[in-house]
């Protein structure tokens, strides 16, 4: 499989669309979730990346982000615990005082055909998966309602989209942030509404979701090169994404200036879902 240096093509578009913004990542220090925190981090915004395990690979990637000279940290939890969830935003609340942006990231798989699948291969993916993803946007919500402003972004899958053989679960699990996207979306904006502190010409709160596709990271290493060869010849752009083509959409959303999405689904899969 071809290998792309995201953190060269990240950092060569640097701004400053997300100065003095502070934004928490799950799963944030490999694959799509540390393409985005790059992403975030050359756009201006202080970064804290979650991770549930590999603390070595958390303080390479940290040292990485410094190098970008980024205000960065790690976090470790583990967000099919709604304790560790508020512990966690509670972490990156008292070490930098506010949460702008909150990037739910963090997913697991555990493939078998539905007849062979355990109960707990399905629990455990939808507990990490879905329940992860609300549990912190419930903490990271709640701070962001009494401040007027914040940013939720949902990282689905096109296998919620479409459905794949041997991820029932997977597919379950990613199928279900559309619409924990979209009831958040409403709540959100009614409860702004509701204080008063709903600004047309303010930053806004939103909460959105970005689908990728079929992605190059670590959780293609062990799909056979048939497979991913059939893969591409389904995708109209005939390649895998990158993931820092995924970051790209994640930071526009997250950006200021779109005040006025909230509720939506962003495909980044090559066209593959057409």
């Amino acid at each position: 499989m071809a290998t792309v240096d995201t953190a060269e093509r990240t950092s060569s578009v640097a701004g400053a669309k997300l100065k003095d913004r502070v934004a928490l990542v799950t799963g944030g220090t490999r694959g799509i979730g540390a393409a985005i925190c790059r992403s975030l981090a050359n756009q201006g915004a202080t970064v804290a990346a979650g991770y549930s395990r590999d603390k070595d690979r958390a303080e390479t990637f940290l040292r990485e982000l410094e190098q970008l000279e980024a205000t960065a940290s790690v976090h470790q939890g583990n967000v099919a615990s709604a304790e560790d969830c508020k512990r966690t935003v509670n972490e990156v609340l008292e070490q930098y005082g506010r949460l702008d942006i909150l990037v739910n990231n963090a997913g697991i798989t555990v493939d078998k055909p539905v007849l062979k699948m355990a109960d707990d291969d399905w629990y455990k993916v939808l507990a990490v998966n879905l329940s992860g993803a609300f549990f912190m946007s419930k903490v990271a919500l709640e701070h962001m309602l009494e401040r007027g402003t914040g940013r939720i972004v949902n990282i689905s899958s096109i296998v919620g989209q479409m459905g794949n053989i041997g991820q029932t679960n997977y597919a379950a699990s990613k199928s279900g942030m559309f619409g924990l996207t979209r009831s958040l979306a409403r709540e959100a904006a009614a409860n702004l509404q509701k204080s008063g502190k709903a600004d047309e010409h303010g930053i806004g709160l939103t909460v959105n979701a970005v689908a990728p596709g079929f992605i190059e990271t670590e959780m293609l290493d062990t799909v056979p090169e048939k497979v991913l060869d059939k893969i591409r010849s389904q995708i109209p752009l005939g390649r895998l994404g990158r993931p820092d083509e995924v970051a790209r959409v994640v930071h526009f959303l997250s950006a200021d200036a779109s005040a006025y999405i909230t509720g939506q689904v962003w495909a980044v899969n090559g066209g593959q879902d057409m």
